[in-house]
């Protein structure tokens, strides 16, 4: 346990029965009354954001977060299997958990899995940016090249996005994993 002052950015807490992560936090001492602290929190499972007032000596239980490197190497009826590249130990992981970045998961890449500790994975974390095999890509119209005039393309993971003309089948592409769009040849 600890106090509502030490809480820092990126702090996960057990807060009414749920895991939160800590986005943002303030002191404040107002004029009149007791300094409290204020906590901007997103819950693991709802993925919803909260604003919560502790009072700066409340106490609270922080939950110490283990990022791990894992391999990600297929997927079967149960869920996303991941691969420890050191241990050889393998992690199966939730569609529900995968969903979210499924349209960014390679096999054969490393991602960076967030656990709790007792092991509970909580979260993929993805890169700003990915690079993707284009297996889809139909020709450009000669003559459409005076403007900004994108076509849609499909990725090795079944992702559909706009991108220029002069992306062909089989190029390798860099998608920003935030917004999902185009960001250049890889």
């Amino acid at each position: 346990m600890a106090i509502a002052n030490d809480l820092r950015k990126g702090n996960a807490i057990r807060y009414e029965g749920d895991l939160l992560i800590l986005l943002d936090r303030q002191r404040v001492k107002p004029g009149k009354g007791p300094a409290y602290v204020q906590t901007t929190l997103r819950n693991y499972r709802t993925g919803r954001t909260s604003q919560v007032r502790f009072g700066s000596n409340d106490t609270v239980e922080i939950v110490p977060l283990m990022r791990r490197k894992l391999e990600y190497s297929y997927r079967d009826n149960v869920g996303y299997v991941f691969l420890d590249p050191e241990s050889f130990e393998q992690t199966v992981l939730s569609a529900e958990l995968i969903e979210p970045v499924k349209d960014y998961v390679v096999e054969g890449k490393q991602y960076t899995i967030v656990f709790t500790d007792d092991n509970i994975a909580l979260e993929v974390e993805l890169d700003s940016s990915i690079d993707l095999k284009v297996i889809k890509a139909p020709e450009g119209v000669k003559g459409d090249s005076a403007t900004n005039v994108r076509k849609p393309v499909t990725v090795e993971t079944g992702l559909e996005l706009n991108v220029p003309l002069f992306i062909t089948e089989g190029e390798v592409i860099k998608i920003d994993t935030r917004t999902g769009e185009y960001i250049s040849r890889a």
